[in-house]
C-alpha cells in the first residue's frame, strides 16, 4: 500500500472539500489562515507534501510523484468534488493533480505561481545555509538562527524557516523538511513539464509586487488551462495570503461560489 501524506481534516463533512497545498519548505499550517475561514462552511483538507512537515521523506521529489501522493490521499478519503488552493510549489502540484483526476476537480485556485520553468536567483546561498545547519549538528535553536542570518538577510524569511526547526531525541537541531532531497531535486522544483490542456475553472491570484506570474507567462497559462483568469492583488508579494488574507478570501469565496 502506498504511503499516505500527513494531513489535517477540518469542518463538517459536505459533498465537497477544499484542499490546501503549501509551498516549498512549508507545511500544512502555512495556509492555516485560509483553512480557518473556509472550515466554517466547507470541509478543509490540509496536507504536508512529501519531504515536508510530518509526511514521509524520499529521495524522489518532482511534481508528477507529488501529484500522485495527493491523489492517493484523496482516493483514500473518498472525495469527489474538490476545490484546490495551492501556493507556489503547491500550486504546481495542484495543476498536476488536476490532470490525473480532472473530473473530480471543481476549481483550481493558484496562488502566485505559473506553470513555467523558473531559474535560480539567489537560492544557492540560501540552500548553503540550510544545509550547513544540518551538517553542523547544533544543539540549540539560537545557534541555528545565528548561522542562518549569515546566509539569509531578510528577517521575515528567517522567521519562516524558524518554524521548521526542532530538537530531535538526540538533542540535535534538525529541519522538518528533507533538505537533502530538496537540494538534490531543486532543478525539478524550479522546472515544469507542460500539462495537457484542461478546462477546469482556474484562477491565478498574483501578488502585484511578485515576479512569479508575469505578462509573458499568460500564453503558457492559456495553452495549459483554457478556462483560466488572472487576478492581481496590489501591495502584496509572494506571500499574498499572509499579507492580505481578507481580500484573498473574498476572491476565493466568490470564485468557488460561481463555479459550484
Amino acid at each position: 500500500m502506498s504511503k499516505l501524506l500527513n494531513y489535517k481534516l477540518e469542518g463538517k463533512r459536505t459533498s465537497s472539500v477544499i484542499l490546501l497545498l503549501h509551498g516549498l519548505f512549508g507545511n500544512l499550517d502555512n495556509l492555516g489562515i485560509l483553512s480557518r475561514n473556509f472550515k466554517q462552511h466547507y470541509q478543509t483538507l490540509s496536507v504536508d507534501l512529501r519531504n515536508h512537515g510530518l509526511s514521509f521523506h524520499s529521495n524522489i521529489h518532482n511534481y508528477e510523484i507529488m501529484a500522485k501522493d495527493v491523489v492517493t490521499l484523496l482516493m483514500h478519503l473518498d472525495f469527489d468534488h474538490i476545490h484546490i488552493i495551492g501556493h507556489s510549489m503547491g500550486g504546481k502540484v495542484a495543476m498536476k493533480v488536476a490532470t490525473l483526476i480532472e473530473k473530480k476537480i471543481s476549481t483550481l485556485i493558484i496562488l502566485d505561481i505559473s506553470p513555467v520553468q523558473y531559474f535560480r536567483k539567489q537560492d544557492d546561498n540560501m540552500l548553503k545555509g540550510l544545509l550547513l545547519i544540518k551538517q553542523q549538528k547544533l544543539d540549540n535553536r539560537s545557534k541555528a538562527l545565528k548561522v542562518l542570518a549569515e546566509y539569509i538577510k531578510e528577517q521575515s524569511i528567517r522567521q519562516f524557516f524558524n518554524k521548521s526547526l526542532y530538537l530531535n531525541n538526540k538533542g540535535i537541531i534538525c529541519w522538518r523538511f528533507n533538505i537533502d532531497a530538496i537540494n538534490n531535486n531543486y532543478e525539478s522544483i524550479l522546472g515544469w513539464k507542460s500539462i495537457s490542456l484542461i478546462s477546469i475553472p482556474t484562477i491565478f491570484i498574483k501578488g502585484a509586487n511578485s515576479d512569479y506570474i508575469l505578462p509573458k507567462h499568460k500564453e503558457n497559462i492559456q495553452k495549459q488551462l483554457s478556462n483560466s483568469e488572472i487576478h492581481s492583488i496590489s501591495n502584496t508579494g509572494h506571500w499574498l495570503h499572509v499579507e492580505n488574507p481578507i481580500q484573498i478570501i473574498k476572491i476565493i469565496q466568490k470564485f468557488i461560489k460561481k463555479n459550484s
